[in-house]
C-alpha cells in the first residue's frame, strides 16, 4: 500500500522540485537559509545513482539560477543515492562530477551521514575531495556516535565546515551512546571544539539546552554569529526558527522534497511522539 503524502506533508516540502520551490521563496523571505534535499537511499544499480548524480546537479544548477542574495542556499546529499554501496570509486566519480559543478556555481555541497555501517566510507570519499573543493563540500557528524571525538578532531585539524547533528539512525550500545544526558555533553563538546576550530560550522538541533549552550559558549569565547549557524528541519518548530533569525543567528532550515520520502518520515516519527501526535490530529480533521 503506498502511503498519502499528506501524511508526510509537514516535514517533506513536496514530491517534485517544483513544489519544494515556494517553500524556499517563503522560508528566504523570512530571513532563514536553506539546504534542499532530493530525498532517496541505499541505490544499488549503477544507472538510478547515475539519475540521482544528475538530479543533483539539475538541483545545483537550479539554485544558481534563483535570484542572488546575501541567505547561504545550498544543497544536502547521501552518497549512498550515488552509487557508494555498489563502488567507491563509481562513487568518487559521480561525487567529483557533482562538485565541479557546484564550484562553478558556488553553491555547497553538505554530504548527508547515513547509518554508522557507512560512517567511515562517507569521511573517506569526503577526505578525498576536500583539498580540491574546501570551500564547497562539508560532511555531517552525530554526536551520539562514540566514534565522533576521533572525527571531530579530524574536521577541526582540516577547518572543514560541519553539520553537527545528535543522530537519527537506531544505533547499537557498541557504536553509540543511548543515554539522552551523555549525547547533550557529547554534542556540547564537540560544538565548542567546531566554533573555536572552523570558520563556518552548522549547530543542528531542536533542543533548546544546546541552543542555549551554543549561544552562551560564542558569547563568552568572542565567535560573533556571523561564524556559526543554527540548523533545524524543515516543520520543525518554525516560530524558534524565525526567532533565532530576528535576533540575529544564522538559521538554516533543511528541506527535504522528492517521492521516496517514506524512510526520511518515519525517522522523524522516531525521534518525538509529538510528531506522531500531530499526523494523527491532522489525519481525522475535515
Amino acid at each position: 500500500m503506498k502511503l498519502p503524502f499528506v501524511l508526510a506533508s509537514r516535514f517533506v516540502a513536496g514530491e517534485t522540485l517544483e513544489s519544494a520551490l515556494p517553500v524556499v521563496d517563503e522560508l528566504n523571505a523570512k530571513g532563514l537559509h536553506v539546504a534542499l534535499d532530493l530525498l532517496g537511499e541505499h541505490i544499488h544499480d549503477r544507472e538510478k545513482a547515475e539519475r540521482a548524480r544528475d538530479a543533483y546537479i539539475d538541483l545545483v544548477h537550479t539554485m544558481a539560477e534563483r535570484p542572488k542574495s546575501h541567505l547561504r542556499n545550498r544543497i544536502s546529499i547521501k552518497l549512498s543515492m550515488m552509487g557508494q554501496m555498489i563502488d567507491e570509486d563509481f562513487c568518487l566519480d559521480n561525487l567529483r562530477q557533482l562538485l565541479e559543478v557546484a564550484a562553478s556555481k558556488d553553491i555547497f555541497v553538505r554530504l548527508d551521514m547515513e547509518d554508522s555501517d557507512l560512517t567511515q566510507s562517507t569521511l573517506d570519499l569526503f577526505e578525498t575531495v576536500y583539498p580540491d573543493y574546501p570551500d564547497h563540500v562539508g560532511p555531517v557528524l552525530q554526536a551520539m556516535l562514540k566514534r565522533t571525538d576521533q572525527d571531530i578532531g579530524r574536521m577541526c585539524e582540516l577547518g572543514a565546515s560541519v553539520r553537527l547533528c545528535k543522530g537519527a539512525y537506531g544505533e547499537p550500545a557498541s557504536v553509540a551512546y543511548q543515554d539522552m544526558d551523555i549525547i547533550r555533553a557529547r554534542y556540547i563538546d564537540y560544538m565548542e571544539r567546531l566554533l573555536q576550530h572552523t570558520d563556518y560550522s552548522g549547530i543542528a538541533t531542536h533542543d533548546d539546552q544546546l541552543i542555549n549552550a551554543t549561544k552562551a559558549y560564542a558569547a563568552k569565547q568572542g565567535i560573533a554569529p556571523e561564524r556559526y549557524e543554527f540548523q533545524m528541519l524543515y516543520g520543525l518548530r518554525p516560530e524558534t526558527q524565525e526567532k533565532l533569525a530576528a535576533d540575529g543567528y544564522n538559521m538554516m532550515v533543511y528541506v527535504p522534497y522528492g517521492t521516496e520520502w517514506f524512510p526520511y518520515f518515519y525517522r522523524r516519527l522516531r525521534e518525538r511522539k509529538e510528531n506522531v501526535f500531530f499526523i494523527l490530529r491532522n489525519l481525522f480533521r475535515s
